[in-house]
């Protein structure tokens, strides 16, 4: 056991061992303790060490913020207690610990659903609001943390805090990246339903203009909404997209034989993908192919087909481990936002990826609403390009550094949740309150007890 550590592992689960994020790149050497009272939790915080600790939920975040080479990550997962259902105001009071999962589980069944998710259901309630996440519904419904009406907050100082919305503390909480303390608990309000089932619309665009069009013309008709975008179509073809959007299907838009049991939560899952495959599956060529396929097969417009949530919402959850499919060397998501008004820089990023031949079959194009108060908060009113690449292609560091500068040049920012190489020379410029949270961390946690690599690497 390291000198720098007090910690007895008959008391607390904790091992020494590699941590990374879903992206699988750049794995760093920690000791992984995993507290399961919120004592055990204070412990971990005051006894870290020199080096530190991090919060971590289940490892979804794609980069390096939840990793801390050399010092701790603790492990929130094991406090994971629904404390209290308001099933009349539509409110939960849950630890930090509890998956989007188990929510849906336990509050379906009542006709509530979480207010915000993103492209999984496997990410911590911590998670959601240490990243404040966005969904397909940002444009309507904001981030995570807007629905957050509270939360208990562990600091450097060993200290449970409350913290409300509209205080600089929840500001820098909301999208800070468990950098401000360990969230034990939350109280969310949640989105009435009326069913478990969804009432969908999916319909092709033939070029990037006219998913832009469709989305900015209609987009307002719908909860939620989301373009698969085929980034290596070329010529007029060049962002191509097969558009899905959708809304809670109500009661009586159910066959008499699902009106029966409503709010039934119902999964599936595919096998899991192979530990080992093949290096080089996902080439030009595999994914090109993939991508053809995908968009042909779309329908050119229907309305209102009924999908299970998980299959609208969370459709790789149902394929263990597809992180995998990438191979050793990882992958990288990519993700940015430019706002309103700059839409030729994002034809111009859609056309350089188009021209470069990135082999990603995971692509999505998104609206959002409305900014949300986190200082580090990743949505502003824009568009945003979600995309997964191999992190072994050729090159890419350096293609991923001029998409940075001319993102930056428009306005916009990358999400340090899915970020694992930004150059910190860009942050102050993507991220205007980033003085205000660096001033807050120095006052809130003067010997750095919160730390992770992306807080080194970035300066945060």
């Amino acid at each position: 056991m390291s000198a720098e550590t007090d910690f007895d592992p008959d008391v607390m689960g904790m091992d020494h061992t590699t941590v990374t994020g879903w992206g699988r790149t750049a794995p760093t050497a920690a000791w992984l303790i995993r507290p399961r009272t919120y004592e055990e939790a204070a412990a971990a915080v005051r006894d870290c060490g020199a080096r530190g600790g991090i919060p971590r939920g289940l490892g979804r975040a794609y980069g390096d913020a939840a990793q801390n080479a050399g010092g701790s990550v603790l492990d929130m997962t094991a406090l994971d207690r629904v404390h209290a259902i308001d099933a009349d105001g539509g409110t939960v009071l849950c630890d930090a610990g509890v998956s989007l999962h188990r929510l849906m589980e336990v509050l379906l069944p009542l006709g509530w659903f979480v207010p915000v998710t993103p492209g999984t259901r496997y990410v911590t309630v911590g998670g959601a609001i240490g990243a404040d996440i966005h969904g397909k519904n940002h444009h309507v419904s904001g981030s995570f943390a807007r629905h957050v009406l509270a939360l208990e907050l562990l600091t450097a100082d060993g200290e449970i805090r409350t913290v409300v919305p509209g205080t600089p503390l929840f500001d820098a909480t909301a999208g800070g990246m468990g950098l401000t303390g360990v969230i034990l608990t939350a109280t969310i309000r949640l989105q009435p339903v009326e069913t478990s089932l969804m009432s969908v619309d999916t319909e092709r665009a033939t070029d990037l203009d006219d998913l832009m069009a469709r989305l900015a013309a209609t987009d307002h008709r719908y909860r939620y909404s989301v373009a698969w975008i085929d980034l290596l179509a070329r010529g007029a073809a060049t962002g191509r997209a097969v558009l899905t959007r959708g809304d809670h299907a109500p009661l009586d838009a159910l066959p008499a034989r699902l009106r029966r049991d409503p709010l039934t939560f119902r999964t599936s899952r595919l096998p899991a993908t192979p530990a080992i495959l093949p290096e080089g599956l996902l080439s030009r060529t595999t994914v090109g192919l993939f991508n053809e396929l995908w968009y042909r097969k779309a329908p050119r417009a229907r309305t209102g087909r009924l999908q299970r949530i998980t299959g609208f919402f969370h459709p790789l959850d149902g394929v263990p481990h597809w992180n995998r499919v990438y191979g050793r060397g990882g992958f990288v998501q990519y993700q940015f936002v430019v706002g309103y008004g700059h839409e030729d820089a994002l034809r111009r990023i859609v056309r350089r990826i188009s021209e470069r031949r990135c082999p990603s079959f995971l692509a999505v194009l998104k609206r959002f609403g409305e900014s949300d108060p986190g200082w580090l908060s990743f949505p502003v009113p824009g568009w945003t390009l979600a995309l997964d690449i191999p992190a072994g292609l050729p090159g890419l560091g350096a293609f991923l550094d001029e998409l940075d500068e001319e993102v930056a040049a428009a306005g916009g920012r990358v999400y340090l949740a899915k970020d694992a190489r930004l150059r910190p020379e860009l942050l102050a410029a993507m991220y205007p309150r980033l003085g205000d949270f660096r001033e807050l961390r120095a006052r809130l946690d003067p010997s750095g007890v919160f730390v992770s690599d992306l807080a080194r690497r970035l300066s945060l």
